[in-house]
């Protein structure tokens, strides 16, 4: 019997990022020695007060099902998480809990976006933003921005994607796979356009929240807009700056018709996200946060090492980042000076196959030419990573 795959089925493409974690394992057990830069989680261990709470909850027998958008603790922890840490007031019934992140984005376009409808993505993009609006037959219109102009889509920009079909603007801020941070004036400015289109739902996705060094502290756009602030949706979660990538906990804040469509559209698919990690997640929101401190200055230590590295030559460079774990270098100078290499997936390929260094090309994130190279990985690893970069590019 041949099965009949669905169209939105068909359409998906593989997550680049997977297949290239994927690519490198396959090298190892063939015995290769290859470095992994395409990791998009901490290399840290979950703090030990988080992993205690979860036993402390299996002792206690809370593994049963909880109500379907997150147990009362886990809300109020979140909402006191606003409210300290981004000046924000939410009631629980703003409140959703979902497995994970990816899931909180879900949910937030499944319940907005209908066939023919357009969502504004800037480019360089987390690579499932696309694939996501695509699965609920809306269009997703890419807007380019590069290392030219910081990686940030301006007023302009923005003024000119939108159209009588626009629905939803997706921003990411420290951003998945550039690090770079939109201002407060960036997003004042974006914000004045969007004044304009009172139609239109802002989803802002602050996973590396956390994981942010700038010389401006962490804003998003309801923070720096508030008249926003009823037709945003914050979505944020545990994975990144707790490491607690595998314990599959987002969540999103904004308006109450909203998240009641995505409590329904929840209640038909996962039902309620793990019980265990829900506690799990109390504990790393109200606990002591000196450990996601520490995480933070090795990143940063980290990520100025490796700028510092890429930017000697080459025909690479790259820019500083203001959060985050990547890297994101301009790779078109050593694109065009290696004979048989035209594209950023040919040179991802090729310093794969010389180097034994395997990170996800920049086509991947809607952004030919570049590379991303994560450095959530031993400072070890990082040197000798880069030595092997730097001797194979030379020796092109």
């Amino acid at each position: 019997m041949t099965i009949e795959l669905s169209e939105r089925v068909r359409a998906l493409k593989p997550s680049a990022t997977l297949a290239v974690t994927a690519r490198a394992t396959e090298l190892r057990a063939a015995g290769r020695d290859v470095i992994s830069l395409s990791a998009g989680e901490p290399d840290f261990d979950t703090p030990a007060h988080v992993k205690e709470a979860a036993k402390k909850a299996i002792d206690e027998g809370k593994t049963k099902y909880t109500v379907v958008d997150g147990i009362p603790e886990l809300k109020q922890a979140i909402i006191g998480k606003f409210k300290r840490d981004n000046g924000l007031s939410y009631q629980p019934d703003q409140i959703m809990v979902s497995c994970g992140g990816k899931h909180s984005l879900h949910n937030v376009f499944h319940a907005v976006l209908n066939p023919g409808d357009e969502a504004i993505i800037p480019s360089p993009y987390w690579v499932s933003y696309p694939d996501m609006v695509q699965l609920t037959g809306a269009r997703p219109v890419i807007v380019d921005t590069g290392i030219e102009n910081g990686f940030r889509m301006s007023a302009e920009q923005l003024e000119r994607a939108i159209t009588p079909r626009t629905k939803l603007v997706m921003l990411n801020s420290p951003s998945n796979p550039t690090g770079v941070c939109y201002t407060r004036a960036d997003f004042q400015a974006l914000g004045e356009v969007l004044a304009r289109h009172p139609s239109i739902l802002i989803a802002t996705d602050d996973i590396y929240e956390l994981i942010s060094w700038g010389d401006e502290p962490f804003c998003n756009i309801v923070m720096a807009c508030p008249d926003l602030y009823d037709r945003t949706v914050v979505v944020n979660g545990m994975a990144k700056g707790y490491a607690m990538t595998g314990w599959r906990i987002g969540y999103t804040a904004g308006p109450v018709e909203l998240t009641r469509a995505m409590r329904k559209l929840q209640g038909q698919t996962t039902s309620n996200p793990t019980t265990i990690s829900q506690w799990a997640s109390v504990a790393a929101l109200n606990g002591d946060h000196q450990c996601v401190r520490d995480m933070v200055k090795v990143f940063k230590e980290r990520h100025d090492y490796v700028v510092e590295r890429l930017n000697r030559g080459n025909g690479v460079r790259c820019l500083a980042a203001q959060g985050a774990f990547y890297a994101f270098p301009d790779v078109r100078g050593a694109i065009e000076s290696i004979n048989g290499i035209d594209n950023d997936i040919q040179l991802a390929e090729h310093l794969i196959e010389k180097a034994g260094v395997a990170m996800v090309p920049g086509t991947a994130f809607g952004a030919p030419g570049y590379l991303r190279m994560s450095y959530a990985t031993s400072m070890e690893n990082l040197e000798k990573a880069l030595d092997r970069l730097e001797g194979a590019l030379a020796g092109s």
